[in-house]
């Protein structure tokens, strides 16, 4: 039990016994201990922190790299895209030149076809007209043997 003066305890004789204090050297022996566990503790939570870090970084890269190869593929297939696209282009215009020509060549086709329809009308009508030429001559011929005195 103990009274009321500091550091005393009566034993139960009814006798004060000195009750043994802390010693200065064991607070600071605890404190010290206290202390360094804290420390550990400290560099064990930044030694994880660094981990973790670490292991963020490495993850993102890892994310970024694969991300990368991707659009690295995009863009190489973007730009062979382009490049058929050019060819295509020039192509096109090629044909259409190509197209044109050929275009012209079937109307002067057709001219000629169509001057020589008129050359064969204008030899049909020449024809016909000497084939009535001849016919009348004929008729002439006729007559003025007929109507000459034998």
């Amino acid at each position: 039990m103990q009274n009321g003066s500091a550091g005393m305890v009566k034993s139960n004789g009814g006798f004060d016994v000195p009750c043994p204090q802390p010693d200065a050297t064991m607070l600071s022996r605890l404190l010290k201990e206290h202390q360094a566990k804290q420390n550990e503790r400290k560099e064990l939570q930044e030694k994880r922190r660094r981990e973790a870090i670490t292991a963020a970084t490495c993850l993102t890269e890892a994310l970024v790299d694969h991300l990368n190869v991707g659009v690295a593929q995009a863009y190489v297939n973007q730009r062979k895209l382009d490049h058929k696209v050019k060819t295509l282009q020039a192509q096109a215009a090629q044909f259409a030149k190509q197209t044109g020509q050929w275009i012209g060549m079937v109307e002067n086709f057709n001219q000629a076809l169509k001057e020589i329809g008129d050359v064969e009308n204008w030899a049909r009508s020449i024809e016909l007209d000497m084939h009535t030429i001849a016919t009348a001559l004929e008729y002439v011929y006729k007559g003025q043997l007929q109507s000459a005195p034998s």
